[in-house]
């Protein structure tokens, strides 16, 4: 007999590498009965205190799946458990994930702290995967330290932001990624920023000296520090693995300096963005429309988060309620 889904979900609290995987597999099965399964399984994970859910962001070529892989080894050295989430562009035959971002991730197979997953984009835009919100939660349940890779698709690449409790924007020197970002706005999102190939010693120090400078100007017109956080702006080398313990330390002070309240704010926006992505992925703007318009909305998900139900769950609730008002109007 298959596990029930609290019996699956107690494996996964337990950090039971199995049983993480079998959830994965679960949530990537777009099956009526997977997707209704998904919902129970979601709903019944436990919370787990003091986990940070941490985003690398960039362009592609910036070397984030060896940071990736080395920021894994140095926080598993510190005595933290690890989920990696590699968001991978797809096949265009198979729609599956290509694997280039986890064929680069050097991890040790035997260690049972650390947990490496790729996740097809399947023609998402934004940098990440439909699936990658409920693959974020199973993860966050079974590690204390979620790393989520995004694919690289440059400056539109923002809703990480949505997912994670950290965003690590990793840039590389020389390569007028400065300009673009601030032309693009992704400059306002991360909380630690990362020149990586410090390797390129002079061409690193100047591209942390511009991202500093930007951030000042961004700063001196208005942008406000999110709870009196200022971004750091570190320089690494994943290759000759330089810079990383700055890095992790970086990331640790961001989690630990922020008030709990805002941290649950932060999450709680982050699962409100998720349930209606998912009910406009489903029936379009126009169920946005029928049902009040997206601050109604919007209003809606947030009174049904703080009662405790489901983001899953939420969106299908309001996709009956759509599907009704159809009816209704026809």
């Amino acid at each position: 007999m298959p596990p029930t889904d609290s019996e699956l979900a107690a494996r996964i609290a337990s950090g039971d590498k199995t049983a993480v995987a079998s959830a994965l597999n679960l949530i990537e099965d777009r099956r009526p009965r997977a997707q209704a399964r998904t919902e129970a399984l979601l709903a019944a994970l436990p919370p787990r205190g003091g986990v940070q859910r941490v985003g690398l962001t960039g362009p592609p070529g910036v070397g984030k799946s060896t940071l990736a892989a080395v920021l894994a080894r140095e926080l598993r050295r510190r005595g933290s458990s690890v989920g990696v989430l590699a968001v991978d562009p797809s096949s265009l035959r198979s729609g599956g994930a290509l694997l280039g971002d986890r064929a680069r991730m050097d991890f040790e197979a035997g260690d049972q702290g650390l947990f490496v997953r790729s996740l097809a984009t399947a023609g998402e835009t934004g940098g990440l995967a439909y699936a990658a919100n409920a693959v974020v939660a199973v993860l966050a349940a079974a590690y204390d330290r979620v790393l989520v890779e995004t694919t690289g698709v440059g400056q539109s690449e923002t809703d990480v932001e949505h997912v994670v409790d950290t965003v690590c924007l990793v840039v590389q020197p020389g390569s007028g990624d400065v300009l673009q970002f601030l032309k693009a706005g992704i400059m306002e999102i991360p909380d630690v920023i990362v020149v990586n190939k410090g390797d390129h010693k002079a061409l690193a120090e100047r591209a942390a000296g511009d991202l500093a400078a930007a951030l000042h100007a961004l700063q001196s017109a208005g942008m406000e520090e999110q709870g009196g956080w200022r971004a750091p702006v570190l320089v690494t080398s994943a290759r000759d693995r330089t810079g990383i313990e700055p890095l992790a330390a970086a990331l640790e002070a961001h989690l630990t300096s922020r008030p709990a309240n805002e941290l649950a704010a932060r999450r709680r926006s982050g699962a409100a963005h998720w349930t209606l992505s998912l009910l406009r992925r489903r029936f379009g703007e126009h169920a946005l429309e029928l049902l009040g318009g997206r601050d109604a909305i919007r209003n809606r998900v947030l009174a049904s988060l703080d009662s405790g139900e489901a983001p899953l769950r939420i969106a299908a609730a309001l996709g009956g309620d759509y599907l009704a008002a159809v009816r209704t109007s026809d």
